[in-house]
């Protein structure tokens, strides 16, 4: 059967090496005998096997299983299970419930500890002992990087999980990686302006920041906006990833002269952290003329449900809720809810929306090789899996869409309607030059693992 392909720009033809002799003038159907170099784990049998590499232990343990029950949820729409979730409003119709490329999806799973040396082992394991073809999950960003890193290496795809550093689609791009989550330039170009809104421009903030790619970037993003608004940064202090008391990082803060307290962490280390400032009373007091205010810039549902009556009032943003009423998003709710009894996190949509965006782009492919895969990735648009009408860029690997702002609920309905959506930021409001300082790198070209 021929199958219809998204038509491939000069760049991915010349990224995608496998295809080599590939003239500019190559029409835009293929089958898969047009992608016919070997590649690392071809599969031969009735089954294709995918990673799942998830933190199943450590600070972000409670994404990871979220995460896990997402990727199960997409193995079994895909294998033509379950009443099909978001295949059912997805803009492409490639998919059809009945595996990828005539093969019935089978998974193996990792866990990373949220540590990177654990993550890359449980990766090169998945791919040289299990055959995995592509590689997926994470909630931590150092994670995301290293094991990206690895994938380039092996010549696999690797479709990250809950990565929100710049660096994963900024200086350590790469070819092999792609990223549906957003990154901290959104978080502070959507956040920001609400924030100035909600707390005026003339403000003294002070930062607690995980110790770590992910909370560096979203420091500097947090910075970059605020200051612009005229807001001064009296301090920024790194913290260990999963420090579990931050009492000794708390109490400077109280004689710092700071009316904002913003927490670059994520997890159960913002449950803690939050939960811990609030106990100090910082909420209660008045600095400068001013209520004192926290802001949390990367929320989740699940970090909310951690934090109880703490998180009411606080602002931070999130790359889906939901609570959303499109159709995407209340066929994923439905389907999660049916499998699980609980309504999915932000973690759960992106990384069930990067399977059936991998899965989707080699059925269009007609092929599981990596480049070809990639290439069918590159520039893609796509609607339907939850976020409104979405981008994945080919300069970058990143996709674009609408960034969500919440604000803790003060008055919630049950232990899972925590957070309000107080803006949807459009998509325009959030893109940025892919060459841009804060986010520049090299992508560098396709690896097969032939």
């Amino acid at each position: 059967m021929t199958l219809i392909h998204k038509p491939l720009n000069r760049r991915s033809i010349l990224k995608a090496g496998t295809a080599g002799g590939v003239a500019l003038a190559t029409p835009t159907i293929f089958t898969s005998s047009a992608w016919s170099a070997p590649y690392l784990n071809e599969p031969t049998g009735a089954e294709v096997t995918l990673g799942f590499n998830v933190p199943q232990t450590g600070a972000y343990a409670d994404e990871g299983a979220d995460e896990l029950r997402a990727y199960q949820l997409a193995v079994k729409h895909l294998n033509g299970e379950g009443d099909g979730g978001m295949l059912n409003t997805f803009s492409s119709k490639a998919l059809g419930g009945n595996g990828v490329n005539g093969k019935k999806v089978a998974f193996v799973t990792g866990d990373t500890q949220t540590k990177s040396d654990a993550a890359r082992a449980s990766a090169k394991r998945m791919i040289e002992k299990d055959g995995a073809i592509m590689i997926t999950g994470g909630s931590s960003s150092g994670v995301a990087i290293a094991v990206q890193s690895l994938c380039q290496e092996a010549g696999v795809i690797f479709m990250a999980g809950l990565t929100h550093s710049n660096d994963t689609t900024g200086k350590d791009r790469r070819a092999n990686g792609f990223r549906h989550f957003f990154n901290t330039e959104m978080t502070g170009a959507a956040l920001a302006p609400v924030l100035k809104n909600a707390m005026g421009t003339d403000r003294k903030a002070y930062h607690l920041t995980a110790d770590y790619t992910w909370g560096w970037s979203q420091e500097g993003s947090i910075k970059k906006y605020t200051e612009a608004l005229g807001w001064d940064t009296v301090a920024a202090v790194r913290t260990p990833l999963g420090a579990g008391d931050f009492s000794q990082y708390l109490t400077p803060v109280l004689n710092s002269g700071a009316d904002v307290l913003i927490l670059n962490h994520y997890g159960k280390d913002m449950v803690n952290s939050l939960t811990q400032a609030v106990q100090f009373g910082l909420r209660d007091k008045m600095v400068n003329g001013k209520k004192f205010e926290i802001v949390v810039p990367l929320f989740s549902r699940l970090m909310a449900q951690g934090a109880g009556d703490a998180i009411k009032g606080i602002f931070g943003s999130t790359n889906w809720h939901w609570s959303l009423q499109d159709e995407g998003s209340k066929a994923f709710v439905k389907s999660f809810g049916q499998e699980y009894g609980f309504p999915p996190s932000q973690a759960a949509q992106t990384c069930y929306a990067q399977t059936i965006l991998y899965a989707d782009a080699a059925q269009r492919a007609g092929t599981f090789e990596p480049c070809a895969v990639a290439a069918a990735l590159e520039g893609y648009d796509f609607d339907g899996l939850g976020n409104g009408p979405t981008h994945y860029r080919a300069a970058d690997h990143q996709c674009f869409k609408d960034v969500l702002v919440v604000k803790g609920k003060e008055n919630p309905s049950s232990q899972f309607d925590l957070l309000e959506v107080v803006e949807i930021t459009p998509r325009a409001q959030v893109e940025y030059a892919p060459d841009m300082e804060d986010v520049k790198g090299d992508l560098g070209t396709c690896n097969n693992g032939a």
